[in-house]
């Protein structure tokens, strides 16, 4: 853990499973831009025997395999940033509990995607990115695709509904397209009626909350690119089309999260599963508001 004078490091969850050079590169590159040092984390996960009973040889056997890809992440870091602080934390216990202590001292957690089915994501021992999305005391970055940089200018996404709960997202997005010179596409989706004779929401309404929750971007980043769209349809389709070629996603998160991460939402959770981007949940509440480092 951190000393309460240390910068907040960006923390990465690392898959003894599969280290992605695409995972740690992002949380790599956040880290070098944010001046804040890398924290590269691997949980054993608390299982104390296998199927031949030995329970000392197969946990000893999952210590090294995640000593040996925290060393391949690091190795990873080490050529991307040379000169990036960095540390390598093997810890014993449940993957999802230990990174979600780990939130409560970081600026970001990253994560990769292992690609769970939806099931799976909810009822695994092994599902992290759904609970860790969840429960962080901190943003989260869920990066399952790569950040597109073809497109000029490039852009960010952010998914404003309207409530207090998605300012600190909106805020988050700002600085992120801030630090890559990027533009801020501030998006709201009019979900479809689903019943007969069920009305729209308000236009007028909607669109007033929205430059409304982004009223603070101009304080915030005043050589900031922002636009405001309305659109219609399925909230989760429509983030996912409008940021086929975005470098992130962010989308707000309400209340705490369920211990399976059931209550992570339905858009958050859509976006984890299908953004074609890196999909970022930023929790409200206490701790959301904190200023994020600026350094450098």
């Amino acid at each position: 853990m951190t000393s309460p004078t240390a910068p907040r490091p960006i923390v990465l969850g690392v898959d003894a499973r599969q280290v992605s050079p695409m995972v740690v590169g992002w949380a790599a590159d956040e880290a070098e831009r944010r001046g804040l040092p890398l924290r590269l984390v691997h949980a054993v996960p608390d299982e104390f025997r296998d199927r031949r009973g030995d329970g000392r040889g197969y946990l000893q056997s999952l210590r090294e395999a995640g000593a040996t890809a925290l060393e391949k992440a690091e190795g990873i870091v080490a050529e991307r940033h040379p000169g990036l602080r960095r540390q390598c934390v093997l810890l014993e216990g449940s993957p999802a509990p230990m990174l979600c202590a780990e939130s409560a001292h970081a600026a970001l957690v990253v994560l990769g995607s292992r690609r769970l089915g939806r099931l799976e994501e909810v009822l695994s021992r092994y599902s992290v990115t759904v609970p860790v999305s969840a429960q962080a005391h901190c943003p989260v970055a869920v990066v399952r695709e790569p950040e597109h940089t073809t497109l000029q200018p490039p852009y960010v996404v952010v998914g404003v509904d309207g409530s207090p709960a998605c300012e600190p997202a909106v805020r988050f997005a700002a600085d992120l397209a801030g630090r890559r010179g990027a533009a801020l596409r501030a998006v709201r989706v009019r979900r479809t009626p689903v019943r007969p004779f069920e009305p729209l929401e308000d236009a007028a309404e909607i669109r007033r909350r929205l430059f409304e929750c982004t009223a603070g971007c101009a304080t915030d980043e005043p050589d900031l690119d922002l636009t405001h769209e309305v659109l219609a349809g399925d909230p989760v389709e429509e983030l996912v089309r409008v940021s086929a070629h975005a470098l992130a996603v962010v989308v707000g998160r309400h209340g705490r999260g369920g211990l399976t991460g059931l209550r992570l939402g339905s858009v958050p959770h859509g976006l984890i599963r299908q953004a074609p981007c890196p999909a970022i949940t930023v929790p409200a509440g206490p701790g959301a508001d904190e200023p994020l480092n600026r350094e450098r």
